[in-house]
């Protein structure tokens, strides 16, 4: 049988809070807290990864597929925006990715790559619009 980490994580997970609240540090799990806090970071960038590709997508296919902008393409674009904005208000220290160059143009081609595939049209493989605007509200009205 594993340690309760392995066998009921929430469990552990309320077992160290009270741990640490009573400042009882020396019965802490300390190695596993922290590969869970450098987990919760992993998980934010991924989220913000996640989320500008799907902008980037829709924000493609709205400019290379005119005949078929919708209603809901409109809506994943102000719902991606939002909530990217809101993910930055809460870790603001996520966008130093946006001066990392090999994370911008990984997101640009995986977000080229699958509007490309979604609408059948084979899109730019580098970045066609400044950054500023990608995340500007007013940018792909018309």
């Amino acid at each position: 049988m594993g340690t309760l980490y392995e066998t009921d994580f929430v469990a552990w997970a309320q077992e160290q809070a009270a741990l640490l609240r009573n400042g009882n540090l020396s019965a802490i799990d300390a190695l596993n807290i922290a590969e869970e806090i450098e987990s919760v970071g992993r998980s934010e960038r991924n989220e913000l990864k996640s989320r500008m590709i799907v902008l980037l997508s829709h924000l493609l296919k709205w400019q290379f597929q005119v005949d078929h902008r919708g209603r809901s393409w409109e809506q994943t674009i102000k719902l991606q925006r939002s909530d990217i904005w809101a993910l930055l208000r809460g870790s603001p220290s996520l966008k130093h990715l946006f001066e990392d160059e090999k994370f911008l143009e990984n997101l640009w081609l995986h977000a080229a790559v699958q509007a490309g595939d979604q609408i059948k049209l084979d899109l730019p493989r580098s970045w066609i619009w400044p950054l500023d605007l990608v995340l500007d509200d007013n940018f792909w009205r018309e």
